[in-house]
């Protein structure tokens, strides 16, 4: 099964998919269906992989997670000392919701003093409902943007996080279409 598993995770790891039945079949150089299906069966009752509710593949755990070894000081420097506290998956850490989050890029310098910066993925997640005080994509008359979602006495606005614009209230419409829920950020 460890074959099988690396075979799996290789084909994941090039192609960022899952790959079908037909595809696990070549890998593991199997020619009858049945020999595929008990194979990935094993896989699916040891936790490599699951099914989706159509039986797709989805990658359990081959999704690999980094090591959280400790805490840094972002005082005064202290002694460094290096445990492993945990391994984090990051997909599962910043999606727990996959179902409603996607990814977006963000464009523009409204949002610099909340930490959002041109080039920045934020992960966002449809709800419910919203509560004024959060980060939100909203569409404003017909306009996506990235705003703190405020609430006045004439109603619902958006605030940006930069003093150089101005809120923005809306002349017809204002649909809040999802929440930010993390900022991602590459050096």
């Amino acid at each position: 099964m460890t074959d099988a598993k690396d075979k799996i995770a290789n084909f994941y790891r090039k192609r960022r998919r899952m790959p079908s039945h037909t595809e696990v079949a070549k890998l593991l150089g199997y020619k009858s269906r049945g020999a595929t299906a008990y194979a990935i069966q094993k896989l699916v009752d040891a936790g490599v992989v699951s099914k989706d509710k159509t039986g797709r593949l989805l990658p359990g755990e081959l999704q690999y997670g980094l090591k959280m070894l400790g805490l840094v000081e972002a005082g005064f420097p202290s002694a460094a000392e290096e445990e492993l506290l945990d391994v984090m998956n990051f997909d599962e850490y910043l999606t727990p919701n996959k179902e409603s989050s996607y990814i977006l890029k963000v464009k523009g310098d409204s949002m610099i003093e909340a930490g959002i910066q041109e080039g920045d993925m934020v992960i966002v997640e449809r709800r419910q409902s919203y509560k004024p005080g959060q980060i939100v994509i909203a569409s404003v008359d017909g306009e996506f943007t990235i705003k703190y979602l405020r609430k006045g006495q004439g109603g619902y606005f958006l605030e940006p996080a930069n003093s150089k614009y101005k809120p923005i209230y809306p002349e017809q419409t204002l649909n809040i279409e999802a929440v930010v829920t993390a900022v991602v950020r590459k050096y």
